[in-house]
């Protein structure tokens, strides 16, 4: 059996937790958004490693390309930062890997299996953190496995299980909270919802006069 790490979206935050899953990899894969070289360097040492760059990624990683296909243990593998610069011109990769959304996104894509392995690196609002292992025999079939790092707290646990629904409701609450002059730690405790998460929330709507609970849920890409 062999073993591809798939990850993304580490923005400078390579997890110990991450690190110990890799280590049982024999391959590792990095949708962009590394943001530092020496992440790239720690990956290396784990296993061999390839990546493309991200829209983050600064003057330190034009070495890095925007587009990559490599073959691994008998599957082809094409891999690019934003699934929005996808095109027909993957040739007959079996595998493609994107990231850039911080979410977690499987499927079929042409005649291969699309996977976005989400982000593992720093927390986005309620996304839940994610990398992905890719399992084979080395005969050109493969399965997908999904990974959820341990979160937090039980406040913050729960926050990534909240609904589109609760959310919305959620949001509409706090920034009526918000309107009364409520603080942080009292808005997270009514709403029972982590300190983190109400500050994300009171942030926004603060920072963008006009914004109803609609833009902010899109801003947290929700």
């Amino acid at each position: 059996m062999y073993r591809i790490g798939v990850i993304s979206d580490t923005h400078g935050l390579l997890r110990p937790e991450v690190k110990e899953i890799l280590r049982g990899c024999e391959a590792i894969l990095h949708g962009g958004d590394i943001d530092r070289a020496d992440i790239l360097e720690e990956l290396g040492e784990i296993a061999p490693t390839y990546a493309v760059r991200g829209n983050n990624d600064g003057a330190w990683a034009e070495w890095i390309p925007e587009t990559l296909a490599v073959s691994l243990f008998g599957i082809s593998v094409f891999m690019v930062h934003n699934k929005k610069m996808l095109s027909s011109d993957i040739g007959n990769a079996d595998l493609v890997i994107c990231g850039h959304s911080h979410r977690y996104e499987e499927g079929d894509f042409g005649g291969g299996f699309f996977l976005n392995p989400g982000s593992c690196g720093p927390r986005r609002f309620a996304l839940p953190l994610t990398m992905a292992l890719v399992e084979t025999h080395g005969d050109g079939s493969f399965q997908v496995r999904r990974i959820q790092i341990g979160l937090l707290d039980s406040k913050t646990q729960r926050d990534g299980q909240i609904g589109a629904g609760d959310m919305r409701r959620i949001v509409r609450k706090v920034m009526r909270d918000v309107d009364r002059g409520a603080a942080v730690e009292k808005i997270a405790a009514r709403n029972h919802i982590s300190s983190r998460l109400a500050e994300q929330i009171c942030r926004l709507y603060l920072t963008h006069p006009g914004v109803d609970e609609e833009g902010i849920l899109k801003k947290m890409g929700l």
